[in-house]
């Protein structure tokens, strides 16, 4: 069905139809049916924070850089330098380094 139809078909539908169109919809929703998934693979930046346990303030602040660098990193608009590059992936490898500060 065409573009066109679908919202001719929709601008004819009496309220009924509609709210029975969208009470299906979320049950369809509720239940897990899906017409498509999209799964995002964290960077390595992400995947590192994530082995530490540390929140994006903690793990930050163990580099010693902002939140807003770590957030840019990890959103991939900003890449890190080859330090950071090396303590990143430190901190992938061996995690419990980076996280020891913050245990209680």
């Amino acid at each position: 069905m065409s573009s066109r139809n679908q919202k001719r078909s929709a601008n004819s539908m009496s309220g009924e139809e509609l709210s029975n169109k969208l009470l299906e919809s979320i049950k369809e929703m509720k239940s897990g049916k899906v017409a498509r998934a999209t799964q995002i693979a964290p960077n390595a930046v992400t995947a590192a924070r994530l082995k530490t346990g540390l929140s994006q303030a903690d793990f930050a602040k163990a580099l010693h850089i902002s939140m807003r660098t770590l957030q840019e990193w990890e959103q991939g608009r900003r890449k890190p330098s080859g330090a950071a590059q090396s303590l990143i992936e430190i901190s992938f490898r061996h995690p419990e380094i980076i996280a020891e500060d913050f245990r209680d």
